[in-house]
């Protein structure tokens, strides 16, 4: 398994409930896939720097994962059919 931070940024029109199931379903989706989280962050609604889906603010959401590549593929394609989840970045992290 590699290290990874994954950003991910969810609509701030939502209530503030399912703005939180959004955030534990794309951290189920690294555990479901024999991956971890190991710290999470929630950095709070934001001002976006452009229009994203008509959307001008988002929730903004970090978390470092020790995750393998299947688990990074399942998240990068269910949180692109996702409606909820306006982007997402991965960054594989150097090994220490």
């Amino acid at each position: 398994m590699r290290n990874y931070e994954i950003m991910f940024i969810v609509k701030a029109t939502m209530e503030s409930d399912l703005v939180k199931q959004a955030a534990d379903k794309m951290q189920a989706i690294i555990k479901d896939n024999n991956s971890k989280v190991i710290e999470f962050k929630e950095l709070g609604e934001k001002k976006l720097a452009y229009p994203i889906k008509k959307e001008i603010n988002g929730y903004y959401f970090v978390m470092k994962v020790a995750a393998t590549i299947e688990a990074i593929n399942e998240f990068n394609r269910k949180s692109a059919i996702d409606e909820t989840i306006l982007r997402t970045l991965v960054i594989k992290l150097d090994e220490e």
